[in-house]
């Protein structure tokens, strides 16, 4: 840890919560990001319209209890995810940002395992891992999804499909500014941005194991069907092909495979999900 306390680097966590929260769940990922073996030196929180009294207090507690480290932005209305973590962006105050969603945990070596990569090869742009799919408890792994690892894996992955876990990145601010920010593109907001910034030629790995815990469960695969979804699907898949990464064929094999998920049974679509597209936990 020595190289990386004298490398000085210095980074904010970006997250945006809205009134559906658990309170609980944004309790345990904030005490996830306290109980790190390198500390953020801020937590960017944007408040994507009002909250709860229970979400308000499990903050003001929070903030009772970590004084200073804490940076609250609300936001009159919500606006979606897209738009907050744009704002979000703007508001984090140091080069190197790290993603976090309010409902998982980061595993406590985190912060410490990512800023040595970057320590390692100062020209990467972004570092994410793999995670672990839990249910109810960290102990009820479901299923663990496994990223490539290598630039080049990375690469070959994002022409079809998301290379990245997107709640275990860290990442250069001014690459994503350069690569135009987030952008509203619901449910696939995440995915746009790294297909943009690796047309930019932003340098990327992902560590090659766990670092976080991230919540599933059904409604999770539920989210992922319907009309809606398809529509959305449909438009974002043009949206990433028009980015110039990807070629004719992948657009049409990925927008195929998604109008098939989308309209097959949930129960189906959940077996697709943890049995083939992820690794089933044993």
């Amino acid at each position: 840890m020595k190289d990386i306390e004298e490398s000085d680097l210095k980074f904010s966590v970006l997250m945006s919560v809205y009134k559906k929260e658990q309170p609980v769940y944004l309790k345990e990922c904030l005490d996830s990001l306290v109980n790190q073996t390198i500390q953020p030196n801020e937590l960017v929180l944007i408040e994507d319209g009002p909250l709860t009294n229970d979400l308000y207090t499990v903050l003001d507690e929070f903030e009772n209890q970590h004084p200073g480290l804490l940076n609250r932005n609300p936001l009159e209305e919500n606006v979606g995810l897209g738009k907050a973590l744009a704002i979000g962006v703007e508001y984090c105050r140091y080069s190197l940002i790290a993603r976090m969603d309010t409902d998982d945990i980061a595993v406590n070596t985190r912060f410490e395992k990512q800023l040595r990569e970057f320590v390692k090869n100062p020209k990467l742009g972004i570092v994410g891992s793999d995670i672990n799919e839990f249910e109810t408890d960290i102990s009820n792994i479901v299923a663990k999804r496994i990223v490539p690892h290598s630039y080049e894996d990375i690469l070959k992955t994002a022409k079809r499909r998301n290379p990245f876990n997107h709640m275990t990145v860290l990442y250069k601010k001014e690459e994503v500014l350069r690569a135009g920010n987030y952008m509203v593109l619901n449910g696939f907001e995440d995915y746009y941005l790294w297909v943009r910034m690796l047309k930019n030629d932003t340098l990327a790995k992902n560590v090659p194991e766990v670092l976080v815990h991230a919540r599933a469960g059904r409604d999770m695969f539920m989210r992922r069907g319907g009309y809606k979804y398809l529509k959305d699907s449909k438009l974002a898949r043009k949206k990433i092909h028009e980015v110039g990464l990807n070629s004719y064929m992948d657009y049409f094999l990925s927008t195929a495979g998604q109008i098939i998920v989308s309209i097959m049974p949930n129960q189906l679509r959940a077996y697709i999900y943890t049995k083939l597209l992820r690794k089933e936990s044993k």
